[in-house]
């Protein structure tokens, strides 16, 4: 079974010292690199480019430098979509960001595993498992969401939380790690502010 065979059956993999996943990640490194460094009026380039590095990002994503991936390839992100600055999505496994979902500042969402012994961990091996982010899911700045992790639609999670395990549709969750504090309601609508 090669590297790839077993990435792909969920099996731990060489990922660190396996030539055509190394230049994989390079080629991506390339994209988000140049897009990095473009111009704000440069906008037909950062979109030709994000084309390239996001084949699966649907119409209407609004992505801010600097971003980061491992492929690029495995993030699926859905229409209306904004990605603030800073993000970096390791999609070793396949990351889906559901329609209109708002990424704070700096936020990682993280799909590798490594093993816990480090003579293990030193010889490159990892396994992933996918993130699922569902539609209107807003994450605060510096929000961290480690691999296997789905957070259902209409969630907010609070700035500086870091989701460790799955969080329901249509509540506020906040902490570290990451708990459920309470569902959103009509009560939350600007109508209430003062």
């Amino acid at each position: 079974m090669t590297e790839r065979e077993k990435w792909e059956a969920g099996l731990w993999y060489d990922a660190n010292y396996t030539p055509a996943l190394c230049a994989e990640r390079e080629k991506a490194e390339e994209l988000y690199t140049e897009f990095n460094q473009t111009r704000p009026s440069e906008k037909a380039k950062r979109a030709e480019l994000l084309r390239q590095l996001l084949p699966h990002m649907e119409e209407h994503v609004v992505i801010l430098p600097h971003l980061y991936v491992d492929y690029g390839y495995h993030c699926f992100i859905g229409a209306g979509t904004y990605i603030n600055h800073g993000a970096y999505l390791m999609d070793c496994a396949k990351i889906t960001l559901g329609r209109h979902c708002f990424i704070g500042p700096n936020c990682g969402m993280y799909t590798a595993i490594h093993p816990m012994l480090p003579e293990e961990r030193n010889s490159g091996l990892e396994t992933t498992a996918p993130i699922t982010l569902g539609d209107n899911v807003w994450l605060g700045g510096d929000v961290t969401i480690l691999p296997g992790v789905t957070i259902g639609s209409n969630t907010v999670i609070g700035a500086g939380s870091v989701v460790t395990k799955d969080i329901p549709s249509g509540v506020v969750a906040v902490g570290n790690p990451c708990k459920e504090l309470r569902p959103i309601t009509e009560k939350d609508s600007i109508r209430y502010q003062k």
